[in-house]
């Protein structure tokens, strides 16, 4: 047992968890920092609460444990508005804030606001850590709620506005005491065997069986069981974004990314089933497409850790409720003998994938005129590791990425915003600081790193080794033709509620220490990114781009959604 401080307590036991790697911005647990160096765990500083906030989220959706970041009392509606990313991607992020003591409580202190209130929706639960004594227990039980069911990220609210008076505070405890050891999942639950048997016989019985993969899937590592499943049924496979690259995307029954981030052909794969089978994934209205990709009526088996998900929206579900890998593994074992599949539905998928990137291909090695954003998603193809770790931003970014950018199932990774535009950047130095032996290429557009562009200054302080490929199309290219539309023939200047610059970020670059390069010819994009992933510092590459060429538009049905 330990007699120490909070803070030497708190740094021991992070510490002893593998956790190396903390994002801050000043002014909080100064003492716990303090003590942190003493057990190696390297203290980022960054320049917004948001960035601390987004830095612990890619770190950890590549580690699989929590992500912990800091901010005092004044920067904690910060630091919620950076937790929303966190909470709809399912990422186990441990928010910590500073709050003054209880004699400044109702009596308008300075910078004082209701913290639990402004994490409420962000967080699966706030906690206030008032006592010493009790934060073994209740730090314990944030980070069980974190990587437990479905993840998300804890709020705890220490006391003191920079959590001081916690710090100061003795513990009796053993270092780490209650902290779980293991990452995601912390629970493998198996299924009742009558819940497999029903939806195995639901999936026997269906000649055309599509899959649909999501975050929870990739979070239990699940892909290898997902592949052998899908060749024993002749199931195309279809994912959110949050598993794309569950699989290698190049396997036969692959076909991308669902619902309004997909290619064209992959949602009409899907409509085309007799039986869509959820897996570790939510069935919202992006990756259904308004519940549209399947129709209502589609019969569904649905897995999930999380009983409330399943028949969320389609009223004809078969559930089975526990972990993906173990239920698919005990599934596999089940399956036996299944009728003859022809064969037809699995191999119309995959001709219809293959034109797809053959046009895709076409576009991406036409040379003439601007880069074409087709080439950059080629280009990050070719030249990404084996253990590469691709990070995209919002809208147009998820896009490109999530239809041109191909994985190989294995050692790659995909992470993508869950909504938040700019969230991509402070991420993949997140991700970069988590994984130091792998290669992070963050993919974002102008847009999206105005937002935190002065994490510029940390990356090259900190030496964080990312490759910041910038899409520069000097405006929103999600937004600008939507906006144009609503202008119509009325008198006035849409550009300016969608562009901006031009800037030259290469040179913005420089001025941060960073080597930054401005890529304006096709012939120099690989070369670049080539160059930049065989160093060991930050690289910026400024790809010049048209604001015009459209992302790929997803298929729809002709009828309207069944809400």
């Amino acid at each position: 047992m330990s007699n120490v401080t909070a803070a030497s307590w708190l740094a021991k036991s992070l510490a002893a968890r593998g956790i190396d790697h903390v994002f801050f911005i000043d002014a909080i647990l100064r003492r716990s920092l303090v003590e942190m160096e003493h057990e190696g765990i390297r203290r980022v500083l960054v320049h917004s609460e948001k960035a601390a906030a987004y830095m612990a989220d890619g770190y950890a959706r590549v580690r699989g444990a929590p992500g912990i970041c800091f901010s005092q009392a004044v920067g904690a509606a910060n630091l919620a508005a950076g937790m929303q990313d966190a909470y709809l991607a399912q990422a186990p992020v441990l928010a910590f804030t500073g709050r003054k003591v209880s004699k400044y409580r109702h009596r308008n202190a300075y910078q004082e606001v209701d913290h639990p209130a402004m994490f409420r929706a962000v967080t699966k639960t706030s906690v206030d850590v008032d006592d010493a004594a009790d934060l073994p227990r209740l730090l314990a039980h944030a980070w069980r709620t974190a990587i437990s069911g479905t993840p998300g990220p804890v709020h705890l609210d220490v006391l003191g506005h920079m959590g001081e008076v916690l710090e100061a505070g003795t513990v009796v405890a053993k270092v780490a005491a209650g902290l779980p050891t293991s990452t995601l999942p912390l629970h493998r639950e198996l299924a009742e065997e009558a819940e497999i048997e029903a939806a195995l016989a639901r999936l026997r019985e269906a000649p055309r069986v599509a899959i649909v993969a999501g975050t929870g899937a990739m979070q239990s590592g699940a892909g290898d069981e997902i592949r052998r499943l899908a060749e024993v049924l002749q199931a195309p496979v279809g994912t959110s974004l949050g598993a794309r690259g569950i699989i290698a995307t190049d396997h036969p029954l692959s076909i991308g990314t669902v619902g309004s981030y997909s290619a064209p052909p992959t949602n009409q794969i899907v409509a085309g089933a007799d039986v869509v089978f959820f897996i570790g994934c939510r069935t919202g209205d992006q990756v259904t497409l308004d519940w549209r990709i399947p129709d209502l009526a589609t019969p569904v088996v649905h897995l999930d850790v999380d009983p409330v998900e399943i028949g969320r929206s389609y009223p004809d579900t078969i559930g089975i409720c526990g972990d993906p890998k173990r239920n698919l593994a005990r599934l596999l074992e089940l399956v036996g003998n299944i009728p003859a599949r022809d064969g037809v539905y699995a191999e119309e998928a995959a001709e219809a994938m293959a034109e797809w990137r053959r046009g895709f291909a076409e576009r991406a090695g036409d040379e003439g005129g601007a880069i074409r954003v087709e080439a950059i998603m080629s280009a990050i193809t070719e030249a990404l590791p084996e253990t590469g770790i691709i990070v995209a931003d919002t809208g147009f970014s998820s896009i490109w990425s999530c239809t041109g950018i191909e994985l190989n199932g294995g050692g790659q990774t995909y992470l993508r915003a869950a909504g938040s535009l700019g969230w991509s950047f402070p991420a993949a130095l997140g991700a970069q600081c988590a994984a130091p032996d792998r290669r992070v290429v963050c993919f974002t557009g102008d847009g999206g790193l105005y937002y935190h562009l002065t994490e510029l200054e940390t990356a090259r302080r900190y030496g964080i080794p990312l490759v910041l490929v910038v899409n520069n199309n000097s405006g929103f290219g999600q937004s600008i033709e939507n906006i144009r539309t609503v202008q119509g023939d009325t008198p006035g200047t849409p550009e300016e509620l969608g562009l901006f610059g031009p800037l030259d970020f290469s040179k913005i670059a420089q001025e941060f220490g960073i080597e930054g390069h401005r890529i304006e010819k096709h012939a120099d994009l690989r070369p670049a990114l080539e160059a930049a992933l065989a160093g060991n510092q930050p690289v910026v590459l400024d790809v010049v781009t048209d604001i015009g060429p459209r992302a790929p538009v997803h298929w729809k049905p002709k009828s309207e959604s069944r809400t």
